[in-house]
């Protein structure tokens, strides 16, 4: 596949994501997909997750743990066997009530059709921030989400 179609792929994908069909994304996993993102101590679904089925683990724990309350993509860069995309996101932590934007990176390397790895980069410090209520160095700057 080109870039354009790696490009079509990885959109779809953030399609099915954002209309909740996780096992309909999933199927553009390779069977040893990666996703590599950044530890954050409070944070559920944080780090790494090697193979399909942790992969599938990664988005179940983050929809348990949080839900978008604004998911935007900003830009997508595709070329060769990569596909860059630029975003920002707010997200509500369903444990604490609070809520905390981030500007997110994707990388995907694709390979078959599917993707083979993706490293994730997003601002941990809000997310520890929204995740840790019993911190207040840390909650005061996390908003309370308002209703």
């Amino acid at each position: 596949m080109d870039a354009q179609d790696n490009k079509r792929l990885v959109l779809e994908g953030y399609r099915l994501f954002q209309s909740g069909d996780i096992p309909g994304m999933l199927a553009y996993a390779h069977d040893d997909a990666e996703w590599i993102g950044p530890d954050a101590d409070a944070v559920p679904f944080a780090g790494s997750f090697h193979g399909k089925a942790e992969v599938g683990r990664f988005f179940s724990e983050l929809i348990t743990a949080m839900q978008p309350t604004r998911f935007v993509i900003k830009e997508v860069i595709a070329e060769n066997d990569k596909v860059v995309v630029l975003g920002e996101a707010m997200w509500m932590v369903r444990s604490t009530g609070r809520s905390y934007d981030s500007q997110w990176v994707h990388v995907f390397t694709m390979r078959d059709d599917k993707f083979i790895r993706v490293d994730s980069l997003y601002d941990t410090a809000s997310a520890e921030r929204a995740f840790r209520p019993d911190r207040p160095d840390l909650t005061a700057a996390a908003s309370a989400l308002r209703h």
